[in-house]
């Protein structure tokens, strides 16, 4: 398994393992569902570690890294399934966020 993928690379596997399959990707509102679905289960992963709720006993441990990976995985499915790049979608917003809150926060020192 291929350690240090480019986002374009993700986003092609994905869309050729999701194209193996006659059926595709699902429709743009059941990608939502699934990406909220996900979220959730995130969410109750890291209440488990760092909030004061304990899992049950019954309940299956998942680690945070495999639930970001779910998470992930939908979002590169609805990215894939509207025709997103996420790579240009993140240079995007990573450059309004530098102009934006360019002086929002107080700056590491010998920091570029």
């Amino acid at each position: 398994m291929e350690i240090n993928k480019t986002m374009t690379k993700m986003q092609t596997e994905i869309d050729e393992y999701i194209n193996s399959f006659e059926e595709g990707y699902f429709p743009p509102m059941e990608l939502l569902a699934r990406l909220t679905e996900e979220l959730g289960e995130l969410s109750r992963e890291v209440q488990h570690v760092y909030g004061a709720k304990q899992k049950k006993p019954e309940e299956a441990i998942r680690s945070l890294e495999e639930e970001t990976g779910d998470l992930f995985f939908v979002l590169i499915c609805f990215a894939n399934s509207q025709g997103i790049s996420l790579e240009n979608a993140l240079t995007i917003v990573l450059n309004k966020f530098k102009k934006r809150d360019a002086n929002r926060w107080t700056k590491k020192e010998n920091i570029k």
